[in-house]
């Protein structure tokens, strides 16, 4: 599952991340095994805002579809 997928209030596990922005993500906090929560989502869905490392990042959903993520559940 892809990060842009997590809904509103639920909790993911990084498990890899991709893409050209792969070292900015990293310097944001969004490292492999971390939790992440999606806290926001803006009226028209994109962009979203995720709780990361005690931080609240927003990213457009074309960046968030380059972090894989497990659903806390699974």
């Amino acid at each position: 599952m892809r990060l842009d997928q997590v809904k509103l209030n639920h909790f993911a596990v990084i498990k890899q991340v991709s893409g050209k922005m792969k070292r900015r993500l990293y310097d944001l906090g969004f490292l492999p095994g971390e939790m992440v929560q999606c806290v926001l989502v803006s009226p028209f869905l994109d962009p979203k805002a995720y709780m990361v490392r005690n931080s609240l990042i927003a990213l457009r959903n074309c960046d968030a579809r380059d972090i894989e993520v497990q659903d806390e559940e699974d």
